[in-house]
């Protein structure tokens, strides 16, 4: 059985190149949890702010903004959910979320409002720091790539910028890489387990995640997210990006 937090001491992850400046909101009113987990993301290389309620959160980010904001659920005075949204209003920045929850409902809430990722506790702090690694690596992604255009839309991966039709789309990180991928393999399905391994980068985890975005996604680029004719879903096998945009018979 997965123990709940490893000892300190133990040797943690290497970092990715070019992370030793990120700088890690840590959000949690446990301090043994914050201060493990500050620790493993500290030896990693990466500067580390830490905060125990929401308020104090919302007040670290605005003094130094973080790359990355690791964020429990459960806070006092005001709750992760709301402490996301308020994040996201302000600007692009990832957030990982923490639950002890084991409810599903209130991890898709986290990804509704707008969290890159999730982890439920008992964690492993290793599991923790290759997580923030692939959030921040898609956050930066290889500025050579080549911009993408289709039925409207047009991704540059180098500004991480999304238009349709001329109007610029707020999208999380993940909605930006999900809708990068459709648009590098246009006409070809993809199951939910396919589209966790390339876009996520895991080869286990919860498949409504992968149905989350989807939702979220259509409604920002779909002219009508209950019929969508971009991002189709193929029954019994997943979703196909259709760069016509014609609707699926």
């Amino acid at each position: 059985m997965q123990q709940p937090y490893e000892p300190a001491g133990a040797k943690s992850p290497r970092a990715h190149a070019g992370s030793a400046a990120a700088r890690v909101l840590v959000v949690d009113d446990d301090p043994t949890v914050a201060e493990v987990v500050a620790g493993y993301l500290d030896r990693a290389g990466y500067a580390v702010d830490r905060a125990d309620d929401g308020p104090a959160a919302l007040a670290r980010a605005a003094a130094h903004r973080p790359d990355l904001v690791v964020l429990d659920l459960m806070l006092p005075g005001m709750d992760g959910l709301e402490v996301c949204r308020r994040l996201r209003a302000r600007g692009p920045v990832p957030v990982i979320m923490l639950t002890a929850r084991g409810d599903e409902d209130d991890r898709i809430l986290g990804l509704e409002v707008g969290a890159d990722d999730y982890v439920t506790k008992p964690f492993s702090p290793r599991e923790l720091v290759l997580r923030v690694e692939s959030v921040l690596r898609r956050a930066h992604p290889d500025t050579a790539r080549q911009p993408l255009y289709a039925a409207g839309l047009a991704v540059d991966p180098a500004a991480r910028r999304v238009t349709r039709d001329g109007a610029e789309l707020a999208l999380t990180l993940r909605e930006f890489d999900l809708l990068a991928f459709f648009l590098r393999h246009p006409g070809r399905a993809y199951s939910r387990e396919d589209l966790m391994r390339e876009v996520w980068g895991w080869e286990f985890g919860d498949l409504s995640t992968v149905t989350v975005h989807i939702r979220r996604l259509r409604g920002k680029v779909e002219d009508d997210p209950a019929r969508p004719r971009l991002i189709q879903t193929v029954w019994g096998v997943g979703y196909r990006f259709e760069a016509a945009g014609e609707e699926a018979v």
